[in-house]
């Protein structure tokens, strides 16, 4: 690698980058459709409750995927999708949409509802430092041209039902192959509608039944209704990156169903084989063992909730990184506790050298680092590897400075932790359960400061043992002065 000035690094020399192909199951070779660019869409989220933990393990991963075909020297185009219409409690197409049952059970506007869970999301974007994409694509911005989409395979692809317009899986090649359908690894869920031709066969428009009013619906060739969730997404992928794009991303439980039925749409409407994107990727399950992850159990596992508990958010960002994206991850208390140690030593390892300007990477143990940083990345975003070898570059010794901080700005730019950027103060967050102010806590440790200059340890003991019950660390000698005692 090359002298580097900035923390931004430009087209990263070394090793390939290869990234595991879920169509293909098998590690790829990037090569993108439009020689310099990387054409990203990822599922985003149904705004109708806020997003749990695992449904954020998600975007972690996209936000790194994007950074790295940055770091890479790829223009990154990365689009995320809000679905605010026509997902179904069931990903097989069953039940109600999620977004107008909320709307029913809460007596309240489904616009209302979209915009509170969309916001929602967004700070929990913000929070975790995830880049903002170059588009929030809008699921009912897009209705007309999901009709205009319909139409142009209805003919040949689709059969009308009372009940709406369905698509014929037999009509495409290979359907399911994403899944693996047909096989001892293919799994299927099905929705039961009387007259479907095919188990496997998908709504592309629903039609609003007799006598029912939806809040959301539209008229269309096939009656007034809403179209169906894997419509969406096809139709918003094609608009804004055109077919063929490069990587589509989703959690794990989107390769069975609604990947493979965006697959269908897709070969019909290119009329050939093409699956739309190149490469399909997907996440593996944040596991949780109480049940508290599913937001019907009524409280759910959600970013604030870790923040009400006083764990930096970027704790659990970190916790996501220690693993592998296509590894099942288990969410435990102890583990976040854990991440979070891990991170204040990462940002007092990283304090001396902050404020110090850049200078060219000439040190040959760092760019032996950075070469090393360049292969785990590069190989299907070994981020656990990454992280070790950031903190072998904050351990090192007897290096200049300002290289140092270039290595460490490098190696952050992709990890998305925001190290130049913290302090150890930011990691001190309030428990919402706390009884305690800072005021408070500033003058107590001021008075048994006092009494330990007086020599009058009982006094002093006393203090620290009332802070300790009101769930404060007392850290003498450090300059931080005292932290948290966290909770699970």
């Amino acid at each position: 690698m090359g002298a580097v000035m900035t923390d931004t690094p430009a087209l990263a020399s070394g090793a390939p980058l290869r990234l595991f192909n879920s169509l293909t199951r098998q590690l790829e070779p990037f090569a993108p459709v439009h020689p310099g660019e990387a054409r990203v869409y990822s599922c985003g989220p149904t705004v109708y409750n806020y997003p749990h933990i695992g449904n954020m393990r998600a975007y972690v991963f996209a936000d790194t995927l994007g950074r790295t075909l940055t770091y890479k020297g790829y223009k990154l185009t990365h689009v995320i999708n809000i679905t605010d219409v026509g997902h179904l409690t069931d990903d097989a197409d069953a039940g109600e949409d999620k977004l107008e049952k909320a709307a029913a059970e809460r007596a309240q506007s489904i616009w209302d509802i979209a915009r509170h869970y969309t916001e929602a999301y967004w700070a929990d974007i913000k929070a975790l430092n995830i880049r903002q994409p170059a588009h929030w694509s809008i699921a009912t911005d897009y209705v007309p041209q999901m009709i205009d989409f319909a139409k142009a395979i209805a003919d040949k692809h689709c059969y009308e039902l009372d009940s709406g317009l369905y698509f014929d899986t037999t009509s495409v090649a290979d359907y399911g192959r994403l899944a693996r359908h047909g096989t001892d690894e293919g799994e299927s869920r099905i929705d039961p509608v009387d007259g479907k031709r095919h188990p496997a066969d998908f709504a592309i428009w629903r039609k609003t039944p007799p006598g029912e009013t939806r809040q959301m619906e539209w008229d269309s060739p096939w009656g007034r209704g809403a179209p169906g969730w894997h419509l969406e997404c096809s139709v918003m992928s094609e608009a804004l990156l055109g077919f063929p794009f490069d990587i589509h991303t989703g959690g794990i439980d989107h390769r069975e169903i609604h990947h493979p039925n965006e697959i269908a749409q897709n070969q019909a409407h290119s009329c050939s084989a093409d699956s739309g994107a190149r490469v399909w990727m997907h996440n593996n399950f944040l596991v949780e063992r109480s049940g508290k992850m599913s937001k019907s159990s009524g409280e759910f596992l959600r970013l604030q909730l870790l923040i009400d508990k006083g764990y930096h958010p970027l704790a659990y960002r970190l916790m996501c990184l220690q693993a592998h994206y296509r590894s099942e991850l288990e969410f435990s208390w102890e583990g976040l506790g854990a991440a979070l140690t891990r991170l204040k030593r990462l940002v007092m390892g990283v304090a001396p050298v902050r404020d110090i300007p850049a200078a060219a990477l000439e040190d040959r143990r760092l760019t032996e680092l950075l070469g090393k940083f360049d292969a785990a990345i590069s190989d299907d975003l070994n981020t656990s590897v990454a992280l070790t070898l950031l903190e072998d570059v904050i351990a090192m010794k007897k290096t200049d400075a300002g290289q140092k901080r270039v290595a460490i700005g490098t190696i952050d730019a992709v990890l998305g932790i925001g190290l130049l950027d913290l302090l150890r103060e930011d990691l001190r967050i309030r428990p919402k359960a706390a009884t305690i102010t800072d005021e408070e806590i500033e003058a107590a440790l001021a008075r048994r400061k006092e009494a330990r200059a007086a020599k009058d340890f009982a006094t002093s003991d006393k203090l620290r043992d009332e802070l300790i019950a009101a769930g404060v660390e007392v850290m003498d000698g450090d300059p931080l002065g005292w932290d948290w005692r966290l909770e699970n």
